[in-house]
């Protein structure tokens, strides 16, 4: 299953850096460094997980959030935070979060949320 993966996250050098070690591990990764832009990215029907950040400028990650689940609920994501309370936590997965991890996340934990959210749509697909 060649998975594409989608990054969100206004922060530019995280981002870029994140897609390179996608990349380098075999899924094709996109970026986008808005809520809007995210959404525009989606409603193109390629991307199957985003790596999702909570605070951003212009519409947050939850909101983007609640309308990626609304509008596409196969896609899986991730939500990651610098800045997220246990409650910000609980409403992400109450909308749908798929994980929810704190930053600075080590990159081995987003990889694994990453490979576990890969196995549960390898699974859907049988």
């Amino acid at each position: 299953m060649g998975l594409e993966i989608l990054i969100v996250d206004d922060e530019v050098e995280f981002a870029e850096a994140f897609a390179e070690r996608l990349q380098l591990r075999g899924f094709t990764a996109h970026i986008a460094y808005s809520g809007e832009q995210a959404l525009r990215i989606v409603d193109q029907g390629a991307v199957n997980i985003m790596v999702l950040d909570l605070r951003m400028p212009g519409m947050d990650g939850l909101e983007v959030l609640r309308r990626v689940k609304k509008s596409h609920p196969e896609v899986e994501v991730i939500m990651l935070s610098g800045h997220g309370s246990e409650m910000d936590e609980a409403y992400g997965r109450n909308l749908g979060a798929f994980a929810y991890l704190r930053k600075p996340a080590d990159i081995g934990d987003v990889l694994e949320a990453v490979k576990r959210a890969e196995n549960l749509l390898a699974g859907r697909s049988v």
